[in-house]
Protein backbone atom coordinates (compact mmCIF):
# COMPACT_ATOMS: atom_id res chain seq x y z
CA UNK A 1 0.00 0.00 0.00
CA UNK A 2 2.98 2.63 0.35
CA UNK A 3 3.77 2.08 -2.46
CA UNK A 4 0.57 3.30 -3.31
CA UNK A 5 1.46 6.96 -2.50
CA UNK A 6 5.11 6.53 -3.83
CA UNK A 7 6.47 9.61 -6.09
CA UNK A 8 9.63 9.20 -8.54
CA UNK A 9 13.01 10.63 -6.53
CA UNK A 10 13.13 14.10 -6.69
CA UNK A 11 17.03 15.12 -8.28
CA UNK A 12 16.72 18.09 -6.50
CA UNK A 13 16.37 16.09 -2.99
CA UNK A 14 18.54 13.09 -2.79
CA UNK A 15 17.20 10.38 -0.79
CA UNK A 16 19.51 10.45 2.27
CA UNK A 17 18.55 6.91 3.84
CA UNK A 18 21.79 6.79 6.38
CA UNK A 19 20.97 10.69 7.58
CA UNK A 20 17.30 9.50 8.41
CA UNK A 21 18.61 6.66 10.37
CA UNK A 22 21.32 8.15 12.24
CA UNK A 23 18.60 10.88 13.27
CA UNK A 24 16.05 8.02 14.29
CA UNK A 25 19.15 6.66 16.58
CA UNK A 26 19.58 10.29 17.75
CA UNK A 27 16.00 10.47 18.51
CA UNK A 28 15.61 7.14 20.23
CA UNK A 29 18.72 7.50 22.32
CA UNK A 30 18.16 11.43 23.70
CA UNK A 31 14.55 9.80 24.39
CA UNK A 32 16.13 6.64 26.30
CA UNK A 33 19.05 8.99 28.21
CA UNK A 34 16.79 12.07 29.40
CA UNK A 35 14.20 9.18 30.73
CA UNK A 36 16.85 7.19 32.31
CA UNK A 37 18.42 10.75 33.75
CA UNK A 38 15.09 12.22 34.63
CA UNK A 39 12.84 9.87 35.96
CA UNK A 40 14.94 8.01 39.25
CA UNK A 41 16.22 12.19 40.07
CA UNK A 42 14.65 14.91 42.09
CA UNK A 43 12.26 15.90 39.70
CA UNK A 44 10.27 18.45 41.83
CA UNK A 45 12.89 19.83 43.61
CA UNK A 46 14.54 21.37 40.30
CA UNK A 47 14.56 25.22 40.00
CA UNK A 48 11.41 26.38 38.12
CA UNK A 49 13.25 27.15 34.73
CA UNK A 50 15.30 24.08 34.21
CA UNK A 51 12.02 21.59 35.63
CA UNK A 52 10.40 23.63 32.57
CA UNK A 53 13.44 22.85 30.17
CA UNK A 54 13.29 19.30 31.07
CA UNK A 55 9.86 18.80 30.50
CA UNK A 56 9.79 20.88 26.94
CA UNK A 57 13.10 18.21 26.48
CA UNK A 58 11.37 15.38 26.61
CA UNK A 59 7.87 16.82 25.07
CA UNK A 60 10.48 17.44 21.90
CA UNK A 61 12.03 14.08 22.08
CA UNK A 62 8.67 12.33 23.10
CA UNK A 63 7.23 13.88 19.15
CA UNK A 64 10.25 12.75 17.61
CA UNK A 65 9.58 9.01 18.42
CA UNK A 66 6.58 9.37 16.17
CA UNK A 67 7.73 11.54 13.58
CA UNK A 68 10.43 8.49 13.13
CA UNK A 69 7.49 5.91 13.16
CA UNK A 70 5.48 8.30 10.46
CA UNK A 71 8.46 8.42 7.90
CA UNK A 72 8.55 4.45 8.46
CA UNK A 73 4.79 4.87 7.14
CA UNK A 74 5.88 5.94 4.04
CA UNK A 75 9.23 3.85 3.50
CA UNK A 76 11.21 6.95 4.29
CA UNK A 77 12.89 5.52 7.33
CA UNK A 78 14.67 2.61 5.31
CA UNK A 79 14.04 2.77 2.19
CA UNK A 80 16.37 0.10 1.13
CA UNK A 81 14.70 -2.64 3.95
CA UNK A 82 11.31 -2.86 3.76
CA UNK A 83 11.69 -5.42 6.69
CA UNK A 84 13.91 -3.24 8.92
CA UNK A 85 11.90 0.23 8.01
CA UNK A 86 8.89 -1.47 9.71
CA UNK A 87 10.36 -3.24 12.51
CA UNK A 88 11.87 0.47 13.18
CA UNK A 89 8.94 2.05 12.88
CA UNK A 90 6.84 -0.34 15.40
CA UNK A 91 9.28 0.01 17.53
CA UNK A 92 9.28 4.05 17.49
CA UNK A 93 5.70 3.93 17.77
CA UNK A 94 5.54 1.28 20.86
CA UNK A 95 8.06 3.53 22.41
CA UNK A 96 5.90 6.77 22.10
CA UNK A 97 2.89 5.30 23.47
CA UNK A 98 2.38 1.77 22.61
CA UNK A 99 0.22 1.96 19.77
CA UNK A 100 -0.52 -0.83 17.29
CA UNK A 101 1.87 -0.10 14.14
CA UNK A 102 -0.34 -1.83 11.40
CA UNK A 103 -3.60 0.24 12.54
CA UNK A 104 -2.12 3.49 12.59
CA UNK A 105 -0.05 3.45 9.37
CA UNK A 106 -3.47 2.05 7.52
CA UNK A 107 -5.60 5.25 9.46
CA UNK A 108 -2.51 7.63 8.10
CA UNK A 109 -2.13 6.37 4.89
CA UNK A 110 -6.04 6.88 4.45
CA UNK A 111 -5.51 10.06 5.91
CA UNK A 112 -3.07 10.84 2.75
CA UNK A 113 -5.73 9.16 0.31
CA UNK A 114 -8.79 11.29 0.89
CA UNK A 115 -7.52 14.26 3.40
CA UNK A 116 -10.52 16.14 5.06
CA UNK A 117 -12.87 13.59 3.84
CA UNK A 118 -15.45 11.50 4.99
CA UNK A 119 -13.27 8.55 4.85
CA UNK A 120 -10.45 10.30 6.74
CA UNK A 121 -9.97 9.19 9.87
CA UNK A 122 -7.50 12.39 11.17
CA UNK A 123 -10.63 14.71 9.94
CA UNK A 124 -13.43 16.32 12.37
CA UNK A 125 -16.35 14.46 10.99
CA UNK A 126 -18.93 17.56 10.65
CA UNK A 127 -19.97 17.13 14.21
CA UNK A 128 -16.38 18.16 16.20
CA UNK A 129 -15.52 21.08 14.39
CA UNK A 130 -13.83 22.60 17.07
CA UNK A 131 -10.45 22.31 17.86
CA UNK A 132 -11.24 20.39 21.29
CA UNK A 133 -13.69 18.11 20.17
CA UNK A 134 -11.59 17.46 16.51
CA UNK A 135 -8.56 16.44 19.17
CA UNK A 136 -10.90 14.14 21.20
CA UNK A 137 -12.12 12.58 17.82
CA UNK A 138 -8.43 12.34 16.50
CA UNK A 139 -7.15 10.75 19.57
CA UNK A 140 -10.23 8.45 19.81
CA UNK A 141 -9.29 6.89 16.61
CA UNK A 142 -6.01 5.91 18.01
CA UNK A 143 -6.59 5.13 21.63
CA UNK A 144 -7.69 1.22 22.07
CA UNK A 145 -8.15 -0.46 25.04
CA UNK A 146 -5.32 -2.94 24.54
CA UNK A 147 -3.04 0.32 23.88
CA UNK A 148 -4.66 2.08 26.78
CA UNK A 149 -3.88 -1.06 28.74
CA UNK A 150 0.04 -1.67 27.49
CA UNK A 151 0.57 2.21 28.65
CA UNK A 152 -0.83 2.00 31.88
CA UNK A 153 1.46 -1.27 32.38
CA UNK A 154 4.82 0.60 31.48
CA UNK A 155 3.93 3.50 33.59
CA UNK A 156 3.14 1.04 36.63
CA UNK A 157 6.16 -1.00 35.76
CA UNK A 158 8.05 2.26 35.92
CA UNK A 159 6.54 3.37 38.98
CA UNK A 160 7.58 0.00 40.90
CA UNK A 161 10.99 0.64 39.85
CA UNK A 162 11.25 4.39 40.74
CA UNK A 163 10.19 3.28 44.31
CA UNK A 164 13.56 1.90 45.01
CA UNK A 165 15.67 4.94 42.98
CA UNK A 166 14.04 8.32 44.11
CA UNK A 167 11.45 9.59 46.84
CA UNK A 168 9.59 11.32 43.75
CA UNK A 169 8.44 8.54 41.53
CA UNK A 170 4.96 9.10 40.82
CA UNK A 171 5.86 13.19 40.60
CA UNK A 172 8.59 12.29 37.94
CA UNK A 173 6.59 9.84 36.20
CA UNK A 174 3.71 13.13 35.64
CA UNK A 175 6.32 15.45 35.07
CA UNK A 176 8.54 13.43 32.72
CA UNK A 177 6.54 11.06 30.65
CA UNK A 178 2.75 11.51 30.92
CA UNK A 179 3.08 14.92 30.96
CA UNK A 180 5.37 14.99 28.18
CA UNK A 181 3.56 12.23 26.29
CA UNK A 182 -0.24 14.55 26.53
CA UNK A 183 1.43 17.79 25.05
CA UNK A 184 3.67 15.53 22.58
CA UNK A 185 -0.36 14.49 21.06
CA UNK A 186 -1.39 18.09 21.06
CA UNK A 187 1.75 19.25 19.27
CA UNK A 188 1.38 16.87 16.67
CA UNK A 189 -2.42 17.56 16.73
CA UNK A 190 -2.23 21.45 16.39
CA UNK A 191 0.65 21.50 13.41
CA UNK A 192 -0.20 18.24 11.79
CA UNK A 193 -4.03 18.23 11.54
CA UNK A 194 -5.31 21.21 12.58
CA UNK A 195 -3.63 24.53 11.92
CA UNK A 196 -3.10 22.01 8.77
CA UNK A 197 -6.24 20.96 7.60
CA UNK A 198 -9.06 23.19 9.54
CA UNK A 199 -11.79 24.07 7.40
CA UNK A 200 -11.81 27.96 5.43
CA UNK A 201 -7.83 28.16 5.46
CA UNK A 202 -7.65 28.69 1.60
CA UNK A 203 -10.08 29.26 -0.60
CA UNK A 204 -8.57 27.75 -3.62
CA UNK A 205 -7.92 24.40 -1.84
CA UNK A 206 -6.68 21.65 -3.32
CA UNK A 207 -6.91 17.67 -3.69
CA UNK A 208 -4.59 17.39 -0.56
CA UNK A 209 -7.16 20.36 1.71
CA UNK A 210 -3.52 21.43 3.24
CA UNK A 211 -2.01 24.51 3.94
CA UNK A 212 1.97 24.91 5.14
CA UNK A 213 2.21 26.78 8.05
CA UNK A 214 5.30 30.34 7.28
CA UNK A 215 7.51 29.49 10.05
CA UNK A 216 10.97 30.17 9.92
CA UNK A 217 13.19 26.85 9.52
CA UNK A 218 14.46 26.99 13.07
CA UNK A 219 10.98 27.53 14.08
CA UNK A 220 9.51 24.93 12.04
CA UNK A 221 11.68 21.89 13.59
CA UNK A 222 10.84 22.95 17.38
CA UNK A 223 7.20 23.28 16.35
CA UNK A 224 6.88 19.70 14.92
CA UNK A 225 10.24 18.66 13.36
CA UNK A 226 9.43 20.63 10.02
CA UNK A 227 5.61 18.96 9.83
CA UNK A 228 3.99 22.44 10.17
CA UNK A 229 5.52 22.21 6.17
CA UNK A 230 2.36 19.87 5.58
CA UNK A 231 1.18 20.99 1.74
CA UNK A 232 4.51 20.02 0.90
CA UNK A 233 4.93 16.58 3.03
CA UNK A 234 1.60 16.01 1.19
CA UNK A 235 2.56 16.90 -2.14
CA UNK A 236 6.15 14.65 -1.07
CA UNK A 237 5.03 12.13 1.12
CA UNK A 238 8.03 9.49 0.20
CA UNK A 239 10.22 12.44 1.94
CA UNK A 240 11.89 12.28 4.88
CA UNK A 241 10.93 15.03 7.33
CA UNK A 242 14.27 16.40 7.57
CA UNK A 243 13.88 17.12 3.80
CA UNK A 244 10.90 19.09 4.10
CA UNK A 245 12.70 22.56 4.70
CA UNK A 246 14.24 22.39 1.40
CA UNK A 247 11.42 21.19 -0.63
CA UNK A 248 9.47 23.83 0.71
CA UNK A 249 12.25 26.39 -0.11
CA UNK A 250 12.61 25.75 -3.53
CA UNK A 251 8.82 25.69 -4.27
CA UNK A 252 8.27 29.04 -2.56
CA UNK A 253 11.32 30.36 -4.51
CA UNK A 254 9.64 30.00 -7.71
CA UNK A 255 5.53 30.51 -6.94
CA UNK A 256 4.74 32.76 -3.55
CA UNK A 257 1.65 30.55 -2.51
CA UNK A 258 2.12 27.02 -4.11
CA UNK A 259 -1.48 25.73 -2.36
CA UNK A 260 -2.81 27.91 -4.69
CA UNK A 261 -1.30 26.41 -7.46
CA UNK A 262 -1.56 22.84 -6.14
CA UNK A 263 -3.04 21.12 -9.17
CA UNK A 264 -0.84 22.40 -12.05
CA UNK A 265 2.27 21.32 -9.76
CA UNK A 266 1.35 18.35 -9.40
CA UNK A 267 0.90 17.81 -12.83
CA UNK A 268 4.36 18.91 -13.76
Amino acid sequence: MIARFSQPADPLTPQLPLRGLWFSVAIVGGWALSAALLLPGEGPSLPPLLLALAVLLRTFLQTGLFIVAHDAMHGSLLPGSRRWNDRLGRLALGLYACLPWEGCRRNHLSHHLDPASPWDPDHHDGRHRGALAWYLRFMAEYLTPVQMAGLLSCWLASALVLLRLTPHPLANLLLFWILPLLLSSLQLFVFGTYLPHRDGVDPASDRHHARSLTLPRGLSLLACYHFGYHWEHHEYPQLPWFQLPQRRRFITDRIPDPARLAIPLANR
